[in-house]
């Protein structure tokens, strides 16, 4: 008998339907999740493309002037846009905590369906409520925000309960793409919509698009694997080997406070802010200073952006793939190269664009780009330690993200205000660049310090053993 036939036969039989997915609904998960993910995400960035066309100034500048001229137009100033921006951005940080306890007390489905459902519903209702007026607008982009809080949570949930402990980077891989992934698409798509049917239908057929995508996560998606009726009993061993009986059976209980005083979970959160300030710095920002700084024409300057982006998505899935499959390295040494690709290659990069020659900007630009590919290898690094040392408690420690991620929105900005007044100025860039650098260098010693693939003591803590623990020091 081989392994996996004894792995087999140490779980109970379970009657499934025609096995049309062949061992793999694991990854159709896999994929949907990300779809849903991409989904909200895209949902709450649209207005960042559709306010351009509710400006009757700027819309008129759009290409050919093809939006159809019947559709409202509104003009919002720089503080309208801002308070628009944050309103999501509070909202998230705030209910980032709520939907964690959630999906550990009650799992992803009902609960990302929920969010999902939200999500749709205030983009949709997003061309009525600006039409009612302002307060009406922030009123639905709370809500926005709310639903997307719920993002990181479901990646928690996914990866501990769907993934088997082989396949944590290929999943992390996959289910963290939906940032560059939703900026393409929506970016791509909704210049389209406008054009032909105009604004009002982009948030249309976001809202549209989201609620299919919940109805596929309602009828495929279960919390539990083995209660699948599309899961083999063959695939629930793959799931569930080398997991311990606590891990397998999603405790409602997490231990917060044990959490939070680890030390290999704060650098895995050290690394984390450091990855998203780095990345969301320049998702922001790269378009600015290839504009005025590296003086490339406005259509130049959109191209380029979308470019550099959309590297980090390929680099990002192979990099989950190559640090599940290739053992040729221990786990926790697999853990340091990534993770050092991943935070030092981006910190080499802004250092020497401090002292690039503005002769050659195309440089400039091919190095933004290496940015966002050498960030896709994260998911090798501290993601995946995330993972491995939390085990069942990976839905809290992963979600946490979220909240440092919400954290980022604010001193990313801040930064920008108070070192760059003039846009065209480099060397006022240049000083949040060694910001950053800085920070990734830091944070990737800690890493290295700290990082490992063995389970922390808190994982031995039970809700059982945790009240016993409680009652006798009574």
């Amino acid at each position: 008998m081989d392994r996996s036939q004894s792995i087999v036969s140490d779980i109970p039989p379970k009657n499934a339907e025609e096995n049309i997915f062949r061992n793999k609904f694991r990854f159709f998960i896999l994929i949907l999740g990300c779809f849903c993910l991409t989904s909200v995400f895209s949902n709450m960035i649209t207005l960042n493309f559709t306010i351009i066309c509710m400006d009757p100034a700027k819309a008129e500048n759009l290409k050919n002037n093809s939006q159809p001229p019947n559709y409202p137009t509104y003009h919002y100033s720089q503080y309208d846009k801002t308070i628009l921006q944050w309103a999501v951005s509070i909202s998230s940080m705030i209910a980032t905590f709520p939907f964690s306890w959630l999906c550990s007390q009650y799992g992803a489905r009902y609960v990302f369906l929920v969010s999902g459902v939200l999500s749709a519903i205030s983009t949709g209702a997003i061309p009525l409520a600006a039409s009612m007026g302002f307060g009406w607008f922030v009123f639905v982009r709370v809500f926005q925000g709310i639903a997307y809080a719920c993002d990181f949570a479901v990646i928690g949930v996914l990866c501990t309960r769907w993934a088997s402990l082989r396949e944590n980077a290929k999943f992390l891989g996959v289910l963290t793409c939906f940032s560059p992934l939703s900026s393409f698409l929506t970016n791509s798509f909704s210049g389209i919509i406008c054009e032909s049917l105009g604004w009002t239908w982009a948030h249309y057929l976001h809202a549209i698009i989201s609620l299919a995508l919940f109805l596929a996560w309602y009828i495929f998606y279960t919390d539990d694997p083995a209660t699948n009726r599309f899961v083999t009993t063959e695939e629930l061993a793959i799931i569930h080997h080398n997991k311990s009986e606590a891990h397998k059976k999603h405790e409602r209980f997490v231990p917060y406070l044990e959490i939070a005083k680890d030390k290999v979970v704060w650098a895995v959160w050290l690394n984390a802010f450091a990855d998203l300030f780095s990345g969301f710095f320049l998702f922001i920002y790269a378009p600015t200073y290839i504009r005025k700084v590296l003086k490339y024409s406005t259509t130049e300057t959109g191209l380029l952006g979308a470019v550099v982006a959309i590297i980090h998505i390929p680099v990002k899935m192979a990099c989950g793939f190559v640090s599940d499959s290739y053992n040729c390295l221990p786990e926790r040494k697999k853990m340091w190269i990534f993770n050092s690709v991943a935070v030092l290659t981006p910190a080499a990069i802004y250092i020497y664009l401090c002292y690039a020659p503005s002769s050659m900007p195309l440089i400039t630009v091919l190095l933004f780009g290496g940015v966002h590919a050498a960030l896709g290898f994260n998911c090798g690094g501290f993601y995946k330690c995330g993972a491995l040392v939390s085990r069942q408690y990976a839905e809290f420690v992963i979600a946490f993200t979220q909240f440092i991620k919400c954290g980022v929105f604010f001193i990313a900005p801040a930064l920008v205000a108070i070192f760059v007044d003039d846009d065209s100025n480099a060397g006022q860039w240049h000083i949040i660049f060694f910001i950053i650098a800085g920070t990734l260098i830091f944070a990737n010693t800690v890493f290295c310090v700290y990082a490992t693939d063995k389970p922390c003591e808190f994982t031995n803590i039970t809700a059982s053993n945790y009240k016993r623990k409680s009652s006798s020091r009574a």
